[in-house]
């Protein structure tokens, strides 16, 4: 199998180039309305997963966790809708008894199951191939990618929480003293950044029907990450600045607020996934045998490794 060129090439495009594929791309691929669909089955999943959660972190030895991660939503939220959240969690706590952990975790995994299912097909459509996988592959892989996400997601909460104290403890348990300790806590941002990205990347390779070079990072992952950061900073600033949602809407302006947010973050991530296609389609079509031209499961290069391989099996 040839090596493929790196993806920061952007497949010989200038980034001004790329923009504008990328944004007549997301208009032929109906972006904006798959990206509704996903903030659909995002809160049909938000509720289980907190549902879970709750039942899980009361069993780990970190007290304050769950009120730490609530924290976190709330800087990332606007108000009213941080507050649906929060509102929710306290009644969960309040019924909370000892079946919760295995109804959550069954809960939780269909609904992001789902979810991710629609992910998939929007991945599919970016990269303009036709998925023919049988259903149970397709069902059972949406399993997997949810269970691999949510573990990279959860494992970087943990470490932006606990980050610190987790370093002074491998410190003082090996006797590596102050210099480790000041080192971990710089490393700590990049390390749950990492997890993020490398969850965004599961996603990417895995959930079209068209054969991939893994990629721990990838422009479209990082480009995803930040549009994610920076539309939920400019959202809960919007609202905090110049409108009042509950004003508006009354009591539902909260949850207005949640599945605009969802519905923001379905439509960054799909723009991710669009601009890691363009770039492999601007590859193929500048000649690059590793990379697959729009509509191709794979690329010339494997499919000649696959034609070999096959007499010899």
């Amino acid at each position: 199998m040839g090596e493929a060129p790196s993806p920061w090439n952007l497949g010989g495009l200038s980034i001004r180039e790329l923009a504008r594929r990328v944004w007549r791309e997301m208009s032929e691929d109906e972006v904006t309305d798959r990206g509704a669909a996903l903030a659909y089955y995002f809160l049909f999943a938000l509720f289980p997963a907190l549902l879970f959660l709750t039942a899980l972190l009361g069993l780990l030895p970190l007290p304050g966790l769950m009120d730490r991660l609530i924290g976190y939503v709330d800087q990332a939220l606007p108000g009213d809708a941080a507050a649906i959240v929060q509102r929710t969690l306290d009644e969960i706590r309040a019924g909370a008894r000892g079946g919760l952990l295995s109804i959550g975790a069954l809960a939780a995994l269909w609904a992001g199951s789902n979810g991710m299912a629609s992910i998939m097909t929007a991945l599919n459509v970016a990269y303009d191939v036709a998925d023919t996988r049988p259903w149970w592959k397709r069902r059972a892989l949406s399993i997997v990618l949810t269970l691999g996400f949510a573990l990279f997601i959860l494992t970087a909460l943990v470490l932006l929480v606990f980050g610190p104290r987790i370093g002074t403890a491998v410190a003082s348990g090996l006797g590596l003293g102050t210099l480790f300790t000041l080192a971990w806590s710089i490393l700590n941002v990049p390390i749950v950044v990492g997890f993020v990205l490398v969850g965004i990347a599961l996603v990417y390779y895995f959930a079209p029907a068209a054969e991939q070079r893994w990629r721990w990072v990838t422009p479209g992952s990082v480009v995803a990450l930040v549009l994610w950061l920076a539309v939920s900073f400019g959202l809960r600033l919007y609202v905090a600045r110049f409108t009042d949602y509950s004003a508006t809407y009354g009591s539902i302006g909260g949850v207005i607020l949640l599945m605009l947010w969802l519905y923001l973050t379905g439509v960054v991530l799909l723009v991710g996934a669009e601009i890691n296609a363009e770039i492999e389609h601007a590859a193929a079509e500048r000649g690059e045998v590793t990379a697959k031209a729009p509509g191709e499961q794979a690329a010339p290069a494997d499919r000649v490794v696959a034609a070999v391989e096959e007499p010899a099996a």
